[in-house]
Parts: structure tokens; sequence; C-alpha cells
């Protein structure tokens, strides 16, 4: 597929700096998801639900919109007896996030989203590459059926996983974006950095239209991935910051996220200057979030790349393991993590 061909790279070559939306998860249980559910089963029991969470992002600014169907593949979903429904949960997700997006009067990006297995692959685990790349073309053919324009991998932790689930989705013909999530000591939970993933992207037989980091412990960390990425990266390559809305804290009985909308407008500026040319939010971030994002982004010009020290006084601490791969040395990986801050703190106060 060319440039030309590709609705994500026309659209970013039109705008510059596209906007993504932001979570899912966590939104749905604003609007009565139950815990241990299943989000992807909501997709036929209240397709309205999930229309109207995509339709708040796309009013708030959203470019693209992710698919409620993070977790639609046949080994998520045999924990809720759902494994036999992968393409009609796929394919319902896709079709309601398109038909919002056609609704919107303007070119609105469908993204559909494959998150993990759950299971660890060989070797270290015990899931087949070939098993595990099976599940995530199933999950790509349905989505692609259901009007999908891309296919958006994400919160990988693994380079097994990244190569499988690529593989994977490739058959489906989409471009594809792939996004792992740094949350132990500037790496993956398996021990994969920034500048280790963006030499792997290299390496795929099916190069992604953009690559990044999601989720984590934070939007200080997601901008820290971003300054370790862009110094490492081709040039050319496109880059996804979707970080969380601040850190989570147990709240009334519930995970409540603290960041405020005047932090993620922060946030999307230096993920901006920090190099990020699609960015979003993940974990906590509302449609009010976003639209904070979107007026941050369109009344900011690109500046310089922020140092670690400007980051960590505008969004809270950075891991020691980030800042050392910034600084060019190798962390510790039993170095204790540092902990948030009264700078953080202040700066996330609801």
């Amino acid at each position: 597929m060319t440039i030309s061909e590709n609705p994500l790279r026309s659209l970013l070559a039109e705008k510059g700096v596209l906007l993504a939306d932001g979570a899912t998860g966590t939104n749905l249980f604003e609007m009565g998801l139950v815990s241990g559910d299943a989000p992807e089963l909501w997709n036929v029991e209240h397709p309205e639900r999930i229309a109207l969470l995509h339709r708040r992002f796309i009013e708030a600014g959203a470019d693209i919109v992710l698919t409620n169907s993070f977790g639609g593949n046949a080994y998520r979903l045999k924990l809720h007896q759902a494994q036999s429904r992968v393409a009609e949960l796929n394919e319902a997700a896709a079709r309601i996030a398109r038909a919002e997006a056609d609704a919107s009067g303007r070119e609105v990006i469908v993204a559909g989203s494959i998150g993990p297995t759950g299971e660890v692959l060989q070797p270290v685990g015990a899931l087949g590459a070939e098993d595990a790349q099976a599940a995530f073309a199933e999950q790509a053919q349905a989505l692609a059926r259901g009007g999908a324009d891309v296919l958006w991998i994400e919160t990988m932790s693994s380079k097994e996983e990244v190569a499988a689930a690529v593989a994977g989705a490739a058959v489906a013909g989409l471009p594809i974006v792939c996004t792992m999530s740094f949350d132990t000591h500037g790496s993956t939970m398996m021990g994969v950095t920034a500048k280790d993933f963006v030499a792997f992207e290299r390496q795929l037989p099916q190069r992604l239209s953009a690559c990044g980091s999601n989720c984590g412990v934070g939007a200080a960390e997601v901008v820290a991935g971003m300054l370790n990425m862009s110094r490492h990266a081709e040039p050319g390559t496109v880059l996804v910051a979707k970080g969380n809305c601040g850190v989570p804290k147990f709240v009334d009985g519930a995970i409540r996220y603290d960041g405020t909308p005047e932090l993620m407008a922060v946030y999307a500026r230096l993920a901006l200057d920090a190099g990020a040319r699609i960015i979003g939010g993940c974990c906590g971030t509302t449609p009010e979030h976003l639209r904070a994002m979107r007026n941050a982004l369109e009344a900011h010009a690109r500046a310089a790349p922020p140092t670690m020290d400007e980051v960590e006084a505008q969004l809270g601490d950075v891991t020691r393991g980030a800042k050392a791969l910034w600084q060019g040395v190798e962390a510790d990986p039993a170095a204790p993590r540092r902990g948030r801050g009264a700078r953080g703190a202040a700066r996330t106060a609801p």
C-alpha cells in the first residue's frame, strides 16, 4: 500500500499532527460496565453506549477513534466463554465506530484495536507464535470486514507478541500501527525499551505505518518514551503517544486517574515537541480531557524537544530507567523506581 492509499498517512500529511481518542474501558465503567465483564460484549448488548462514547470523542476533536475490541481475540474472550464470537464482536465493534465516523461530517479514521492475548509466548511461555498469529489474524480480518481503516495493535510487552500480532494483522491488508507499554524502569515488563522497539520495527517483514507508546505509568513516562524513540527512530518514522491521564489512585472503592484537562493539555504539547505526530490519551482520558488536548495542539507550534527536567517539572517524575536511556546509559534493572513527588502530585490533583 502506498502513502496515497493509506488513509492514516494521507490525513497526517494534510494536518501535520493527528489527535487519537481517549480511554475505552475506564469510560465504559462510568457508563455502567461492571469490573470483570468483557467490554466487547457491549458491541452487541449495548451498541448505543459504544456509539455514544465514539461520538463524544469525535465531538471533542478526535481524528482517530479506536474500536471497542481491545480484548477481542479468542484467548481473551475465552475468559468469558465467548471465544467462538470473535468475528461477531469485532465486526460489530468496527461497524459502530465506522457509522459514527461517517456521520461526523469530516474525515475520522477508524482504528481496529487489537490488544495482547493475555498469554505468554514461547520461549518464555506456552503459547506458540503460529497459534498467536492465527488468533490475531482472525480478529484483524473481522475488524477489516466491519469497516476499520487501519489496525491498531496496542499495549504490547514482548517482541515475540508484536511479531505475531503484526504478521497476523497483515493478512487483512490494512495499514498497521503498534504501540508498546513502557512501564518498568523505562522498558516493558518483558524488558523491551523504546530504543529496542524502534530497532525491532525496522526488522519486521511488514513495516508499520506508525509506532509508539501507550498506557504505562502516566503521561510523563510516555513523553520520556517519545524522547527516547525519536532519538533512535529512522527519519520519517511516525511516532504515537497515547498516555494515561495522570496516575491511578484508589478512591471510594474504585480506581481513579488524577490527571486534569490542564495536565493533559501540557502533556499533548510536550508529546508533540518530543516527536510524536499522533497524540491521544489512554486510561482515564475522557472527552473533556481530549477537548483540552485538541485546543492545546491547535494553539501550539512545535518547539525544541523538552529535557527530562522540563518533563518532570510539568508532568511529574520519570522513572530512573527512562532517564538513563535518554542519557545514553543502561539502567540497573534492580534499581528502585522513583516515587511521584510533590511536583507531580500538585499538578495532577483533581
